[in-house]
Order: structure tokens, then sequence, then C-alpha cells
């Protein structure tokens, strides 16, 4: 063959036949490429637990149905422990309160008792200055003293306790002894020897009396 006519032979194109003296190149595919693709499409799969595989339907529903039993349980207990807490404050409110008006109504309690002996003194002295007249001036002034002291007990709602002809009442009198009389009905107050006095709803302090009882029938 001339040179000429090599020159012109063309040669072949891709993927056409060669001659039989020229070697075929095949394009190799990349297995790992293939794999690796394969791999990432699996682990982007929603995983699927063998527990929940194996489960039917009915089994799924009554787990939920135990679940949400179990939850109202401890709503409904919460709930409870909710209500007895709100009725403990609201009672503790009451009590402070309670407590904080009967401070504020009962404070001046012990200074009104140890007034009280200075008022039993006025009166003794008023008692034993009862017949003498030269003391007319004395006596005068010491009935105002007693007069004021009376007001302030009154403003502060300390009142004398009632024991004429009044029947013995263990709350309110102290009984010193007992005298035998016909003209009183048994455990009628025939004496006082000491005033007691309440101050609002609470005993300041008892008076002391001598009670009657019946005299000897065979006297």
């Amino acid at each position: 063959m001339s040179s000429n006519a090599k020159a012109h032979k063309k040669k072949p194109t891709s993927g056409q036949p060669t001659d039989a003296g020229e070697e075929t190149t095949i394009p190799i595919i990349d297995k790992n490429k293939k794999r690796s693709a394969a791999e990432l499409t699996n682990q982007q799969a929603p995983e699927i637990s063998e527990e929940s595989a194996g489960k039917a339907p009915t089994d799924t529903v009554t787990d939920l149905e135990e679940q949400l039993a179990a939850a109202k349980g401890e709503a409904t207990s919460a709930y409870d422990r909710f209500l007895r807490m709100s009725a403990e404050f609201e009672n503790y409110k009451k009590r402070i309160l309670r407590e904080t008006s009967d401070a504020r109504k009962y404070a001046n309690e012990s200074l009104l008792t140890s007034l009280l002996s200075v008022v039993d003194n006025l009166e003794r002295a008023l008692v034993a200055s009862k017949d003498d007249c030269a003391a007319d001036g004395l006596v005068e002034g010491v009935e105002m003293v007693q007069d004021e002291l009376l007001k302030i007990f009154k403003h502060f709602s300390v009142k004398p306790i009632e024991t004429k002809a009044q029947v013995f009442d263990p709350a309110y009198h102290q009984a010193m002894g007992q005298e035998e009389t016909d003209q009183y009905p048994e455990n009628t107050i025939v004496q006082e020897f000491q005033k007691g006095y309440t101050f609002h709803d609470r005993l300041l302090r008892p008076a002391m009396v001598i009670v009657a009882k019946p005299g000897d029938s065979k006297a």
C-alpha cells in the first residue's frame, strides 16, 4: 500500500470496531460508587425497629390506650393535690387573719388586768371613808379617779360581772364558800367578795362570791 493510501485512511470513531490489529478500550464503571449510593439510600430510609415491625396494629392501639389511661391518672392525682393545697392555704389564711384580729383585739389584756387591783383599792378606800365626814374632799377625789378608770374600762369593752341574786356560774364565778339560808334558792349568789370582769368575750377575772345552800331542816 502506498503512502498516500495510508494518509487517507480514517481513524475509527468511538464505538466503532477497529481493525484486528488495534486494541479496543471499554469504559469501566466504578463499583465502589454504586455501593456508596446504595448505602446512602439505606441510611436515609426510616429505621423500623424489630419490635414495632413485629407488633400488630391492635397491640399498638392497646399500648396507646394504656399510656393515655396512665396520663389521665397522673393528671387526676395532680389535680387532687392542687385542691388539697388550695384548701390548706385558704385555712392558713383564715387562721392568720383570725390570730391577727385576736392579737389586736386583746392587745391590752395584760394592762387592763393590772389595773383591776387599782380599781379594787379605790373601792376599798371609798368604803372605809364612807362615814368619815372630815374626808369628804378626799372621798370626792377618789370617786373621780375611780370614775375615770371605769370609763377607760368601758372604752376597752371591760365590763363587770353581775353577781347579785344571780345563779352561780363556774365559768364566771369563783365560790369562796357557802352560806345556809332560806332567803335564796340553792346555788344563788348571796354575797360578793371581789368583782369580776370580762374583756370582750373573754373572762378577765372571775367574781369571788358566797353561794347559798339550803338550811338544816332539823334546826
